[in-house]
């Protein structure tokens, strides 16, 4: 079966909206919500955005980086100013910027430049989201990239380095509000609280107060999966509602041999809590975000995949599956419709297969459309002055699973895939360009988190 193991980390609720087309060319002549498609840009990262600014990381024809602002109702371009990576680590993707509301209707979007004046191998910068202006810098040896944290912003530093660290900063002055030992990852924060995953052999959850830095509550990742944990084989979190999912897949260790704990399990963020564990399964992609939407695989002792089951993220319990016996041959991809309730295996250029996930059956695959990765054999991103080894986020097609052909004319991904801010959803189509559409309310996880 084809795995992937994108890094990192939803169904909108539908509302009718007046038609309003955007500046940088719209979906259709007449779109039933809010649309936008900029092509000005080659989006590589996963896209952020916060009081009306959505931010990307955009490769150039060159093969360098840049980070771009665009204008979150009308998809127009903002600014861009040269972008890098230090010390990312290329199974991580594209860094993509931090962009944190500031509470007055404004934002900051927080980059990793290249290094300035000598100091560092790149530079963090922190600029005003809507103009790029720039309020403050902060020289950097290497780092995994900004993350919003709430407030404010968090920042591994010197990972590359036996002193490494995670800095929370204030995001107007770029000043130093506290840290912690060590190199650690935000999975899920709110205005008080931040959630982090702490990196090391025996990688630890804990969440902490945003301003004081008190430590609130610790998990330690083993004590839900089992001893043997081990992030070389990747991860995934997403939150809904008061809990939070998380997926570690699995690792073989090349000098032992030996896998590593896997799977499944969930947390209660007010306390740490474990609500469920589901050890030993593995993430399909696509598919919809842990924290709202996982459809897993289970795997045996002697590494022999099982059929396919949908999970409700609130209990971990089975809510469809689809027998191993079931499983059609090899040389397909999963495709799933906008509501998840089908599972289809496509082949391209060939008739597929698809089955009702409620109750395991096969069904007639005529007229059955499914969403796919667009292309199953990515290459790397040819960047210049970067390791290699870097992939651009995923874009998904429609299928119809009959022809196993792409279907005609441009749609939105479902809302399983995109997720949802605000209730804007934005996405990369195969030529990279940006694309928006305002057709919910609230705000739901991806397949990215």
């Amino acid at each position: 079966m084809p795995v992937i193991r994108p890094h990192a980390k939803a169904a909108a609720v539908l509302a009718g909206v007046l038609a309003l087309a955007g500046c940088s060319g719209s979906e259709a002549a007449t779109p039933a919500h809010p649309t936008w498609h900029n092509g000005e840009v080659n989006a590589v990262s996963r896209t952020t955005s916060a009081a009306g600014v959505a931010t990307t990381t955009s490769m150039r024809p060159d093969g360098t980086l840049e980070t771009v602002a665009v204008d979150l109702v009308t998809g127009r371009k903002l600014w861009a100013h040269p972008a890098t990576m230090a010390g990312r680590l290329p199974g991580m993707g594209v860094s993509a910027p931090a962009i944190v509301a500031t509470g007055t209707g404004q934002a900051v979007a927080v980059a990793v430049d290249p290094a300035r004046e000598g100091k560092g191998n790149a530079t963090l910068v922190g600029r005003d989201a809507r103009t790029g202006a720039q309020k403050w810098t902060r020289p950097l040896h290497s780092t995994f990239g900004p993350q919003r944290c709430g407030t404010f912003v968090c920042v591994p530093e010197h990972t590359a380095l036996a002193k490494a660290r995670l800095v929370v900063l204030d995001p107007q002055s770029g000043r130093l509000l506290w840290k912690l030992p060590g190199i650690a990852e935000v999975e899920w924060s709110d205005s008080s609280r931040a959630v982090l995953l702490r990196m090391a052999r025996h990688p630890v959850l804990e969440a902490y107060d945003l301003k004081s830095g008190r430590r609130v509550w610790q998990l330690p990742v083993e004590q839900a999966l089992g001893p043997g944990v081990d992030l070389s084989g990747g991860w995934s979190f997403g939150a809904t509602a008061d809990n939070l999912v998380g997926y570690l897949a699995p690792y073989t260790n090349p000098a032992t041999k030996k896998v590593s704990a896997f799977g499944l399990f969930s947390v209660r963020l007010s306390d740490g809590a474990v609500n469920w564990i589901r050890p030993s399964v593995v993430r399909v992609y696509p598919s919809g975000s842990p924290g709202l939407a996982p459809v897993v695989r289970p795997v045996d002792q002697q590494g022999q995949y099982g059929g396919f089951a949908r999970l409700d993220a609130q209990s971990g319990r089975v809510l469809g599956q689809i027998p191993a016996a079931q499983v059609p041959g090899s040389g397909w991809w999963l495709a799933f419709p906008p509501q998840m309730e089908k599972l289809g295996f496509l082949k391209h250029d060939k008739p597929g297969n698809a089955f009702d996930l409620a109750t395991g059956r096969s069904t007639e695959i005529k007229d059955q459309r499914g969403w796919s990765f667009c292309v199953t054999d990515p290459k790397p991103l040819a960047l210049r002055s970067q390791i290699p080894g870097f992939y651009s986020v995923a874009s998904l097609c429609e299928f119809d699973l009959a022809s196993g052909r792409k279907t005609a004319g441009a749609k939105a991904p479902p809302a399983w895939f995109t997720g949802s801010q605000d209730g804007w959803r934005l996405w990369r189509d195969e030529a990279g360009g940006l694309h928006g559409i305002r057709d919910g309310a609230g705000t739901s996880p991806g397949m990215y988190g």
